[in-house]
Formats: structure tokens, sequence, C-alpha cells
């Protein structure tokens, strides 16, 4: 059955709530609802029996989904020992007696940044009460660490496939697959679009750029200038704030409470799946999220082990943070049901078939698709502060029209992802932007004035190489972002070498 222009009320629905509630849930759960409504010809307790059994029930009984879903609650844990283990900021200690100039400051805050990949919310929470007091001491800006602790919290995490941010990409990409009777591996894809996420990749590449160069440019040259020139953090503020470092701050922490675990999810991985060919072949997906999960266990009993030998905890109150962790991914999990059964109810409207039927009626150009994907993504991540939302509302869109017009799955995927990052890293409402305010100890409007111009010069720059790779369908589309990068730092930084606050 054709459904028409009532094959888009899903997904309109859902941004539109999304933009209104900046709930994530909500506004996949009434998309969902508006589908199953256009299903059941408008009989509001059909449609809720439908969404329970037919979408609901069906997501969770998928093995593929269950295994998702389980994967997810073990990061959860892991991720939560992690936070409160205080390993990280142990680490971030012992590089302190090597880090003596601005220059090396920021590298390290950077290296911590991306070496807590596997959390974007403990970036900012275990980084920046670290790094916040050396800053201060050299006489770098606060809006400077907030910067580099937002620009190493999503966007890394956005590009690791085994962490609970691959998993969720890759889980939408798999529904998408199903959908359309694609036999292509959801982790393939994921891997093949790394280069295409130019935006990521972007924002992790400037802060060394510009710690190298000295070229900040716009509202953070004015904040780097009065730090400079004043010194308006006391001494008794930065002891207040040591002591209220709380849990993120534990008494006999180990740098090993951080490597150790991570080299066990590593070595685990590995050592299950080499044996079928990883990393060199094709892996079964069911494999791949039973060696990670296995991963993830083993590390988190190893973390466990340091904790009590080190007497940082006792093994009750560890256990505990281990399972709080797990209840803390219900949120996910539930988001992930709601995202699968709305892309589920949007194939079966065939809202993306209506979409490409209108481009082509009106001779739209496939090569713009991916830059209009980009676009959209943005609007929709700004306006709720959520990427993960982003992806769950644009993905059932991007693929269809990426298969219906031939376009590498990958460069749409990527867009996706770069366009749901590149609004999340503007909004003043995301919750990585308020925690990289609150990680620096900074004012968040201060932050948001500060980041925009460097995350605008990257969107810029991401939405051109969009168009460049939707003609060409090269990754040497990321190649040339870089270089233009490189070109408008040296060209903005010359414009305003003599501007400074007075």
């Amino acid at each position: 059955m054709n459904y028409g222009w009532l094959s888009l009320l899903p997904p309109i629905v859902a941004v539109v709530m999304a933009i209104r509630s900046r709930n994530v849930i909500l506004s996949l759960f009434c998309g969902g609802f508006v589908g199953t409504m256009i299903f059941c010809t408008g009989n509001p307790f059909l449609a809720v029996k439908s969404m329970i059994g037919d979408y609901f029930f069906v997501q969770l009984t998928d093995s593929y989904n269950a295994g998702v879903i389980v994967l997810v609650i073990f990061i959860g844990g892991f991720i939560k020992l992690m936070e409160k283990s205080g390993g990280a900021q142990a680490f971030s200690k012992f590089v302190y007696r090597f880090v003596n100039t601005k220059l090396k400051a920021q590298m390290c805050a950077w290296a911590g940044g991306i070496l807590i990949f596997f959390s974007d919310l403990g970036t900012p929470l275990l980084v920046g009460p670290v790094f916040r007091p050396l800053f201060d001491k050299l006489k770098i800006s606060r809006e400077k660490l907030a910067w580099i602790l937002d620009s190493t919290s999503s966007p890394v995490a956005i590009l690791v496939p085994f962490i609970g941010w691959g998993v969720y990409i890759m889980g939408l990409i798999q529904a998408e697959f199903q959908n359309l009777g694609v036999t292509r591996s959801d982790y393939t894809t994921f891997v093949e679009a790394i280069p295409f996420q130019i935006y990521a990749i972007l924002a992790i590449l400037m802060i060394p750029l510009v710690a190298f160069t000295r070229k900040d440019f716009s509202q953070m040259r004015k904040a780097e200038k009065l730090a400079e020139r004043e010194a308006y953090y006391g001494e008794e503020e930065e002891q207040e704030e040591d002591e209220d470092m709380g849990d993120y701050s534990v008494k006999n922490a180990r740098p090993s409470m951080v490597l150790l675990p991570i080299l066990v999810v590593f070595v685990t991985l590995f050592a299950t799946l080499a044996p079928l060919g990883f990393p060199f072949q094709k892996v079964d997906g069911n494999e791949f999220r039973v060696a990670l999960t296995m991963g993830y266990f083993f590390g988190a009993l190893v973390l466990m082990f340091l904790i009590r030998m080190y007497k940082v905890q006792v093994f009750q109150k560890t256990f505990q943070i281990y399972v709080n962790g797990m209840k803390g991914m219900t949120d996910v999990a539930v988001t992930l049901v709601l995202a699968w059964s709305l892309g589920s109810m949007i194939s079966g409207l065939g809202t993306a078939d209506f979409i490409v039927n209108a481009m082509k009626t009106v001779n739209f150009s496939p090569v713009l698709i991916p830059a209009i994907i980009f676009l959209f993504g943005t609007f929709v991540s700004f306006s709720t502060g959520s990427s993960w939302g982003t992806f769950a509302i644009m993905m059932p869109l991007a693929i269809p029209m990426a298969h219906a017009f031939a376009i590498p799955y990958a460069i749409a995927v990527g867009a996706v992802l770069s366009g749901g990052l590149f609004g999340d890293h503007c909004s003043p409402i995301s919750d990585t932007t308020i925690l990289s305010s609150t990680g620096a100890q900074c004012d968040l409007v201060g932050h948001v004035k500060t980041q925009l111009p460097y995350a605008v010069t990257n969107g810029v720059i991401a939405f051109a190489a969009y168009l460049f790779a939707g003609f060409t369908g090269s990754p040497l589309a990321v190649v040339l972002a870089v270089a233009a990068l490189v070109l408008v730092i040296f060209i903005w930084n010359k414009k305003e070498k003599d501007r400074v606050p007075e």
C-alpha cells in the first residue's frame, strides 16, 4: 500500500517532539505511535497493541538486537567502574612531572581525552579536574580546556566500533540493511564510514594544529589573552575545586587501573576472533559481539581486582558500582528498541521510497544527497542537543536513500554521524557541552562562545567535503578537508593577529 505523504508523519513528529521536549525517548515513542496509528487507520487502542506486540516484542526477541542490548549493558558496567576507580586521574598525574609548557599541557589533555575513548561523558569528568590546576598554573584559559574536553569526548568515541557508540550505530545500520534485504556487514560499513566521519576527524585534529601553531582565533584568542594577562583563578578557589572532585579523585589509585583493563579488553577481543581471521577477514556479527562482551567482562573483573588490591574500595562497593553502571544503560536500551521500532515502521510506510520518488520527480541531483543529509542532521542535533537521537531519526532515511540512488553506504552513514555530531557540538543544551564546561570549571556561555567559531569552521569545511564526496565518492574528501582546515586557521589568525581585548 502506498501511504504517500502520510509516510512522512512519523519522522516529522519525532523531530518536532525532540526539538520541543528535548527528550529522545519521548520523541521516538511519539513518532512510532503515529506510525502505528497510520497502520491501524486511526484506532489508538489497536495502535498501542500493535506497538507493543508487532514492534517492541519483535525487536526484543530478535537475536541481533538482544545481543546488542546485552553488550551495551556490559559496557555500562565497565565504564562506570573506570570512571569511579580514579585510575584516569592517577595516570594523568603521573605525567605532571614532564609537563611544564603550554604546548605540553594542551597535548597531554588531548592525549588524555583520547585515552578515555570508551566514555564520551567520562572524558570531561575524568580529564577536566586533573588538568584544570595545570592549565591555571600555566595561564591557559579554562575555555581552552573545555574545548579540548568537548573535542575529545564524542568525536573520539564515535570513531571506535567496539564501544557503546559503535555498537549503537551498528545496530541502527543493521536494522536498515535488514529492512532493505541487503546482505552486508554493519561492522564493515561502520569501518568504511570512518574516513567519511569528516567533522569528528577535523574536531580531533584541530586541537594539536592550534596547539603547535599557537594560532587561536575569534573568541578563544580573546580568552587566551585574558588568561595570560590576569590570574583570575585564585588559590582558594582551586583548593576548593580539588576538594570537590569527590568520586573522581580516589586515593591509592594507580595508572595501571586504566591501562591494564583496556589491554585485557583488546587481548580478549583479538584472542577470541583471531582464529576466525579478524581483523583481516569478515567475522560474523554475533561472534564479534560475544567476543566484545567477554572482553568488557574480563576487563571489569581485572579492574575490580586492582581496585581491591590497591585498597581503593571494598569489594561490595565496587560490585555495586558495576551493577549501577549496568542499570545506567537502561535509557540506551530503551532508545535502541524505540529506534529500531521507528525504523521498521518507516520502512513499512515506504517513507524513504516516497522521498526518493519526489526527488526523482524534481530531478534532484544524487550528488547533493550526502551534503543535504549532513545539514539536516546538524539542524536536528543542534535543536535537540542529542546526537544519538539524531542518528535514530536520520539513519532510516539516509541508508534507503543511498540504496536507491546508488550512493556508497559509507558516505551516507558518515554524513549522518557528522551532522549529528556537529549540531551536538554547537548546542548549549548538549550533555557533553554542559559536562565539558563543568569539568573545566568555566562558564557554559563562555565555553559555547569560544568553541562555536571552531566548530562552525569545521562544519563548513565538512559540508564542502561532502559535496566533493557526493561527486567523487572518494575518501580523499577528508584529506582535502584537513588541508582546508590548516589554510583557514592560518588565514583567520592573520586577520586577527592585531586584535586584542582591551
